[in-house]
């Protein structure tokens, strides 16, 4: 079994990591949206040319204002553009963080789940033969894998 995940990560550390997204959490709470599935799905989305577009089409409004339509908010506009340009390198730190605790928990949680099938399947072998102790084990370790039972099939 080839084990990538085999330094664990200090109790100090994680409380430190954990106290600190609760700072930024609570900074950013006043200013931050929560969308939900159907309204992340509706809304239009913005990549790297659209940035762009959008930034050019901001600079027009202030050099070119007779094209503004009258139902624009063009101090709005400067503040979804300020909030949107500003948000990039945030979104992406805390998405390469994201990515990584992930990855991390998957590592080790494959890893755990792996030993723990290992030493089950030992276990199973041991109750096997009537090894002292392993059939309570076994019998508690089972309830992880509830049998399914399967109809019988109707010949016709």
């Amino acid at each position: 079994m080839n084990n990538n995940h085999n330094q664990s990560i200090p109790a100090d550390v994680l409380e430190l990591v954990n106290a600190k997204l609760s700072e930024i959490n609570v900074a950013l709470k006043p200013y931050v949206i929560t969308l939900s599935p159907d309204e992340r799905h509706s809304m239009l989305k913005v990549g790297d040319k659209s940035i762009s577009f959008v930034d050019k089409t901001y600079e027009y409004t202030k050099t070119n204002p007779e094209f503004i339509p009258t139902f624009m908010n063009v101090a709005e506009f400067g503040i979804d553009l300020a909030d949107l340009k500003g948000l990039v390198g945030t979104s992406s730190l805390v998405t390469q963080l994201s990515n990584a605790v992930d990855d991390t928990m998957m590592t080790a949680g494959s890893e755990a789940y792996y030993a723990a099938l290992y030493y089950y399947k030992s276990v199973q072998q041991a109750a096997d033969m009537n090894i002292p102790g392993a059939k309570a084990i076994c019998e508690e370790l089972k309830k992880r894998f509830p049998s399914k039972t399967r109809k019988a099939e109707v010949v016709a």
